[in-house]
């Protein structure tokens, strides 16, 4: 089975982080600073789009002001690495090791994940990735849709785990079964709209849920 897997939030805590970094670029930038809650509801999309939702009166040009502050900040703040959610990396081996293929679709830039990546062992457990800045920004489903390409699976065999409405909602439009974790950015009442196959609240029950799933 093909497993497709949201970063932010689902593999590695960053909410706090992001909204931290989103909170200061806005406020280096002369602009009203926007709550936690508004933040932790735009995480997961491409950032320049988040901003634009968090902002719609801005011109790209203010966007565009605010993203170089964030990525600045959030590159500054990352030199503390996020830590990853209880038991992902252990699960995240159990499931490579079950014969299952792990890629990653996420809202962050291709820098950005790489960036990651390098200080992580679990990086090597993925086979394919996309990132927002080399396709359409979630929730459109183009992202899912290369990645079963390159790995040769229909999306209907594959499963995706997500935090955020955005991850549930680009599985939904191509029929492709998804997870949703409660610990992430949006809440479950959000997630269930989408019809997930369960929602879990710890991230090791995706060794049961899946195997049960690839069994039906």
């Amino acid at each position: 089975m093909l497993i497709i897997f949201d970063w932010d939030g689902t593999i590695i805590d960053s909410s706090d982080k992001i909204v931290f970094c989103m909170q200061q670029a806005a406020s280096q930038c002369g602009f009203p600073v926007c709550s936690a809650d508004s933040i932790r509801n735009i995480i997961g999309l491409e950032l320049s789009v988040a901003i634009a939702m968090l902002y719609p009166e801005l011109d790209s040009a203010a966007v565009q002001e605010i993203r170089a502050w964030y990525v600045r900040c959030f590159i500054e703040a990352d030199k503390e690495p996020c830590q990853l959610f209880p038991g992902v990396e252990s699960t995240l081996h159990a499931l490579k090791h079950q014969g299952h293929d792990l890629c990653v679709a996420t809202g962050k830039s291709r820098r950005g994940l790489d960036r990651v990546f390098t200080g992580l062992d679990i990086s090597a457990l993925f086979s394919a990735s996309r990132c927002a800045d080399e396709t359409a920004s979630k929730p459109d489903p183009l992202m899912l849709h290369q990645l079963c390409v390159e790995m040769s699976v229909n999306p209907c065999d594959a499963v995706m785990v997500g935090d955020t409405e955005y991850d549930l909602e680009m599985a939904n439009k191509i029929a492709m079964p998804s997870v949703g974790v409660s610990y992430g950015a949006h809440s479950s009442e959000r997630l269930v709209r989408w019809s997930p196959l369960v929602i879990i609240d710890e991230f090791a029950s995706l060794v049961t849920v899946l195997g049960s799933h690839h069994s039906m």
